[in-house]
């Protein structure tokens, strides 16, 4: 403390001194007048092409095109072939009843036998005969599998356009003939012809079926 008292007192005039100079060195900037305005400046107006809302007081530019846009309401369904929407949907109803419609033989032709098909029994004096079978219909994928006496011959046969088929030597008494339809293509039914022609090349039997999925057409040659 005896040290500090002399120190602060040597330091305290300095301070004193520094803030009356400062004081001595302060300026003052002169106010000066802003002209009035002349009577010759024009006052800024709004554009022609500009129209002003008077609520808001904002300057709201006129649009460069007037667009029109069609009145006319839009429909999902084209007026041309539903005047009601509803008759879109009666149709699809009236589509799925033509499932039910109509004669049985009608029926099977759309959608197809529900029952195996027996095409009846044919005497021949042949040693063979040549079973061929094609799609007659649109090629869309029908399959069959071929039978000979409940013995599986072809198990999966992929109907064309074209015939093909096998040679089958017949034994004496019957030769049971299956075709099983192992589905229905693409549009379905099953759709195919089949031809069984003797070695002579006389056509024993011709026929076609029209078959449901897992039903079978039959026909038989009877060896004389």
């Amino acid at each position: 403390m005896r040290l500090i008292l002399p120190i602060l007192l040597m330091i305290l005039p300095f301070f004193a001194t520094s803030q009356i100079d400062s004081k001595s060195k302060s300026f003052s900037i002169p106010a000066t007048e802003v002209p009035e305005e002349t009577p010759d400046v024009k006052p800024i107006l709004p554009k022609p092409d500009t129209k002003t809302n008077n609520n808001l007081g904002v300057n709201i530019p006129k649009p460069l095109i007037d667009m029109e846009f069609d009145k006319k309401e839009i429909s999902m369904f084209p007026e041309e072939e539903f005047g009601n929407p509803g008759e879109l949907y009666m149709d699809k109803i009236n589509k799925s009843l033509d499932d039910i419609r109509g004669t049985k033989e009608e029926r099977e032709l759309r959608n197809g036998s529900t029952t195996d098909q027996y095409f009846g029994d044919f005497k021949s004096s042949s040693k063979k005969v040549n079973v061929v079978y094609r799609d007659h219909g649109y090629t869309d994928g029908d399959l069959i599998q071929v039978k000979v006496n409940d013995d599986i011959i072809h198990p999966r046969v992929y109907l064309t356009g074209r015939f093909k088929g096998f040679t089958l030597e017949l034994k004496p008494g019957f030769n049971k003939i299956d075709f099983l339809a192992l589905n229905q293509g693409e549009s379905g039914p099953n759709t195919a012809e089949f031809k069984v022609i003797d070695d002579q090349g006389v056509v024993v039997t011709h026929n076609r079926w029209n078959l449901a999925t897992g039903v079978k057409a039959t026909v038989i040659v009877v060896k004389e």
